[in-house]
Formats: C-alpha cells, structure tokens, sequence
C-alpha cells in the first residue's frame, strides 16, 4: 500500500514538472514567434520604403540630368532660364515630394528657382552639396544632408548634379529639394506603434527623415549606431535588437542597404510593444497552465484515496475490465466500417488488401481488384445537397454490398465518392463480371441525376488482376486499377475499363 502511494506521489510531481516544462517552453517557443513575426514585417517594410524612396530619387535624378544637358547645350541666358523654370514647374506638378528646382553658377549665386522669383544677393556657395560639385568633376547626382531651404525656409534633402562649360571647367549646380515633411507624411501612414520609428540616412549614417520628426534629428550621425558599427559592413539586409542611440528606447530593427544609391532604410518597432500580445497570451497560459496543476493536484489526492480503497474494489474492476474487452471488441467491429456506407472503411481495405497479397502469393492464386468511381458526383452534389448526396453513397453501397457476395470478398469504402472491391482467388474475367453485374444494378436503380449526362447516377470502373503466383506490391495493384478507371472516366465514364495482368517485388 506504502509502495502504491509512494509511485502515486513520484507520478503526481512528474506530471507536474513536466506541465511547468511544457508551458515555459511553449512560452518561450511564442515569443520567438511573435519576434520573428515583428522582424519579417519590419523587412516588408523596409522593402517597399526602400523602392519608394530609390524611385523618387531616381526621378529626381533623370529631372536634373535633362536640365543639366540643356545648360551645357544652350548655356544660362535669361530666355534659356525662363523656359528651364516653366519645364520645372511642369515637372515639379508630377512629382509631388519635390519641393523646388534651383540653377546655380559656378560662385553659387541663384540664377532661377522654379517656385517663384530669384532673391536679390541669393547664394549657396556655403552650401555642402555645392562644395562638393565645385570640388569634385563627377557629374553623377548627389544626395545632401538636410537643410533649411533659404526660399521655404522648410526642411529639404538636396538631390545635386554638377553642369559644365563646353570646355569642361566647372559651370556651376542645379539641384532638387525634396521636402521632408512629405516624407513624413507617408511614413505617419504607417502603423509603427506608439514607439516605433522610422529612418532614411546616408550609408555614413548621416539622418535625412526620421519618424517620428525631431527638430534635434536633423543633421545628426549615427555613424556609431550599432547598425553602421556591426551589421551593414557584412550584409545588405539584416535585423537586429538594441537600445536606440537617440532615445535609448529598445527595439527591434529591419534594414536594408539601397543598391542603386548611399541610402540606408530602417524601420524598428518598440520591442515592448512587439511583445505586448504574446505578453497578454503568455499571462492567460500561465493562468491555465496553473489551473491545470491544481486539478493535477486535486486529482492526485483523490487518487491516493483511491487506492486505499483498491483491495475493496478490486473484484468490481475485474468484473469492469471484462466489459471493457467486450466493449472493445465491439469497438473494434464498428471502427472496420465506413459510418455512412455501412461497407468496410479504408484501414480495413488496405489490411485486407495486404493479406490476401499474401495468401494469393502463398497459395499461387489470382487476386483481382475493382476500383469505382461515382461519375459527376460533384455536380449531384451542388445540384442536390450534401445530404441528398450521402444518401446517395448509402444507396450506391448498398448495390455494392448486393452485387459482391462471396465470403471471401470485400467491400469497401476507398475515399468521397471512390469505392473499392477485393475479389480473391478471382480472375480477370470473373472480376469483369462482378463489375458488370454492378453497373447493371446501378443503372436499373435509376437514381436521377440531372447533372449527369445520362440523367441518372453511373459509375466508373477500373479493374486490375494479380494472376496466379506473380508476387506484385499492392502499390502496384491499386496503381494499374487507378489508371483503368481513368482511362473509362476518360473514355465517357459510365463503363469499365479493364487493365492487363501485372507483376512485381513482392508484397
């Protein structure tokens, strides 16, 4: 007795550990889900902001590179800049992130600017992009840190190309301000939580637009941010996890490296709020799983009263686990066949099937085998009703079960609407019969169906024969039977088709 509770404790503390186990994994299995969820949206988006920001650059870019060629070829004079100002406004009212076009001379000083009139004394020689045309003789476009636009006095990125005299000396800048307050205009659009952030930046670090917009962003470096210090020399693309450098605040990153220009867009989400449903979800598991422990519990108790009770009860449980086998063999009798056919079901197919491969080998006998199929049952089916159609599988088994009356034989349910016929020590021509003698009883049946071209419920069938002592697999048996009930589905259904002799491994 000592003995039977000591093993009831050891079970009750197993069962225990082993739920306590199972729900911290599963914990911890939910929250790298849940993170790995976060990392991949936040790649998607990097992704799509990534296209979207290369596209506007690049329109930006081929804008300047059509009003670069048309300095160099008809120069700077007034009439030359009077029509360049009204093709910029042109181009200006299709690209809406473009806040203005300017043309500067090789001092820096303003020669036109698309939103309006030139400013008396205006000039952008101090300028960073400008420097670095004046310096450089590269005439590929170049993407500036933000400034103040001395006209709009708002916040701008500066996409610059450099134009030249016809001898090749410096001839002075034209470039594209993009505002960034239209940036941050689509990327508020985005559902980033109450934490989440933003950011477009140079492949030095340099920020162009962060969102959320902080005036003290602007023209700050992150050249030190982990993702510049540790990620991007090695990969394109990546995630990542750490506290941010601007507001310490954790979360968890997505970037991606444009390959056509200097950029670099990120998109975090606050790790705490990444979290918060698996949080939420982890709570109520925990709960359950406690709950759950309790009952354990409970139940353990009652089990160790239980069996202090054992010796009183033990002949009722005898007498309990007779039943129980019969129940069992009746259990097992219900579990062979198909609920709604009434026919044997397929597990008791397959078994069959490879036991009498075996006897027919044994023996050097034949085995044949039919596999039907209802024609348009599908059709029967939506016209009908799925009700009217299980009736009609109950009928059409029933047929079945009449037309095949050996012993030795069995019907069965194959799958939906597919039925099966194991004939043992049968030949092909005695197969053949038994399957004509079915489709007859099926005709004479005449159940309607108006979406079948015969007007009444017809089946197909495909037959195939093991002949005496070939030592084939049942893969192969149901194979060839498959392919000859296409080839009568294929040849107007409502027939037999019957499939030649086959051999193989053994079964």
């Amino acid at each position: 007795m000592k003995r039977d509770i000591r093993l009831a404790v050891l079970l009750l503390t197993v069962i225990s550990l082993t739920v306590a186990m199972a729900t911290a994994w599963e914990l911890w299995a939910a929250r790298e889900r849940t993170l790995a969820k976060a990392y991949t949206h936040n790649l998607n988006l990097t992704q799509a902001l990534d296209t979207y920001v290369e596209g506007i650059i690049t329109q930006s870019s081929m804008l300047l590179l059509g009003l670069a060629e048309r300095l160099e070829t008809d120069g700077t004079t007034p009439a030359q800049l009077e029509r360049l100002r009204h093709l910029a406004q042109r181009q200006q009212s299709l690209l809406n992130q473009l806040d203005g076009i300017v043309i500067y001379d090789a001092n820096g000083n303003w020669l036109m600017v698309s939103n309006g009139n030139v400013p008396a004394g205006a000039t952008s020689a101090d300028r960073s992009f400008f420097i670095h045309h004046r310096d450089n003789p590269s005439t590929d476009a170049y993407i500036g840190e933000p400034i103040r636009s001395r006209s709009s006095g708002k916040w701008v990125i500066t996409v610059s190309r450099r134009y030249n005299h016809p001898d090749g000396r410096f001839a002075g800048v034209i470039s594209a301000t993009l505002g960034v307050e239209n940036f941050l205009q689509l990327f508020g659009k985005i559902d980033i939580g109450q934490h989440g952030a933003i950011g477009v930046t140079t492949s030095n670090g340099q920020v162009l637009v962060r969102y959320p917009f902080r005036q003290a962003d602007m023209g700050r470096v992150l050249s030190r941010s982990p993702i510049f210090t540790g990620y991007l020399d090695h990969a394109m693309v990546g995630t990542a996890s750490f506290n941010s450098s601007l507001d310490g605040i954790e979360r968890i990153y997505a970037f991606r490296k444009n390959e056509r220009y200097p950029l670099v867009t990120a998109v975090a989400l606050g790790k705490d709020e990444a979290l918060a449903s698996w949080r939420a979800d982890a709570v109520r598991t925990v709960a359950i799983a406690v709950g759950l422990l309790l009952v354990i519990v409970i139940i353990g108790i009652l089990m160790i009263l239980a069996i202090q009770r054992r010796i009183r009860t033990e002949g009722l449980l005898v007498a309990a686990r007779e039943e129980l086998l019969k129940a069992n063999h009746q259990l097992e009798v219900l579990a062979s066949r198909d609920p709604l056919t009434g026919l044997q079901n397929r597990r008791s197919f397959d078994d069959r099937l490879t036991a009498e491969l075996r006897r027919a080998y044994r023996e050097q006998s034949p085995l044949s085998l039919l596999l039907i199929d209802v024609d348009y049952f599908k059709r029967f089916n939506d016209t009908y009703g799925h009700p009217a159609g299980d009736d009609c599988l109950r009928n059409i088994g029933q047929l079945l079960a009449d037309s095949v009356r050996r012993p030795g034989d069995l019907a069965a349910r194959y799958g939906g609407e597919e039925l099966a016929v194991i004939l043992p020590n049968t030949d092909n021509a005695g197969a053949q019969a038994v399957a004509e003698q079915f489709l007859q009883h099926l005709w004479q049946s005449n159940l309607t169906h108006v979406g079948s071209p015969f007007g009444r419920v017809t089946a197909s069938i495909g037959i195939a024969t093991l002949p005496a002592g070939s030592d084939a697999p049942a893969a192969a048996l149901i194979g060839t039977a498959d392919q000859a009930l296409y080839r009568a589905k294929g040849a107007g259904r409502n027939r037999l088709d019957n499939a030649s002799s086959l051999s193989g491994s053994a079964p």
